[in-house]
């Protein structure tokens, strides 16, 4: 079966269970395929990264395959601001929606969903919109102080690379969910000095594995979550953290995602 999302932030999680651990979020208006169930429990992939986890049955809505088709082939329209209110014009409920949302066969301020019409007022980023840096650093900054969540996509709470894939989908570019699968993409650059606002750093651990990712700004600073969303210095050695007194995070490598 096909499914798309119809409250604001769902979550997905490694087991068929409400004590598992959540790997990560759907939002409103993301669309998922079903590939195996068990109970109440929708095991999921996901059309917008790829990711597979189990999900709640009760938290989307069933849509048939031509309805998938359509929406998954148009172009697509993103919420941007930090939380906007959608309203379902069949019911007349109102609730809130976080920046990231997609907005399925949205035109003046209406979009369409499993049948039902919702309005929506807030600011859109609409389908082949060029993007500027500034831009991609304007949308990182209203997340600033949003605290750490593992798993989460919004500002109520983030991981390092929820925060980087929902602000670059506001903008228009879409990233996979993972910062070492983020940083399969874009241009790397030889030296720090190299890089601009906008562009993504990327830190390993001891063993050489990519585990955090965060956002360039001016003045060699980055935006990251790390216990919650913050600014740090950061050079060619990684970021440096006041309160620690030092390094937090080894610097692998800075890639041009916008061009």
């Amino acid at each position: 079966m096909y499914g798309i999302i119809h409250l604001s932030v769902i979550p997905v999680r490694k087991e068929p269970s409400d004590r598992s651990e959540m790997i990560t979020q759907l939002l409103f208006g993301d669309t998922f395929k079903s590939i195996g169930e068990k109970d109440n429990w929708l095991f999921i992939h996901s059309d917008a990264d790829g990711y597979e986890g189990w999900i709640d049955r009760k938290q989307s809505t069933e849509i048939s395959e031509a309805e998938h088709k359509k929406i998954i082939s148009a172009p697509s329209f993103v919420s941007k601001d930090l939380f906007g209110i959608i309203t379902n014009k069949n019911s007349g409920e109102s609730f809130p929606i976080p920046l990231g949302c997609s907005l399925p066969e949205y035109f003046d301020g209406m979009c369409s969903l499993a049948k039902n019409n919702f309005s929506f007022d807030g600011k859109v980023c609409y389908p082949n919109e060029k993007t500027t840096r500034d831009e991609i650093v304007e949308t990182a900054l209203l997340f600033l102080n949003s605290p750490y969540l593992w798993g989460g996509k919004t500002f109520l709470g983030i991981d390092c690379s929820g925060f980087t894939q929902t602000v670059f989908k506001a903008n228009g570019i879409k990233l996979k969910r993972d910062a070492w699968q983020q940083a399969e993409t874009g241009t790397s650059y030889s030296f720090v000095e190299e890089s601009h606002a906008g562009d993504l750093a990327f830190f390993d651990n001891e063993e050489g594995k990519i585990t955090h990712v965060g956002i360039v700004i001016h003045d060699n600073r980055i935006i990251h979550a790390s216990g919650r969303v913050r600014i740090d210095h950061f050079d060619h050695y990684g970021i440096f953290t006041p309160e620690r007194g030092g390094y937090t995070h080894n610097l692998r490598v800075i890639k041009n995602i916008v061009g």
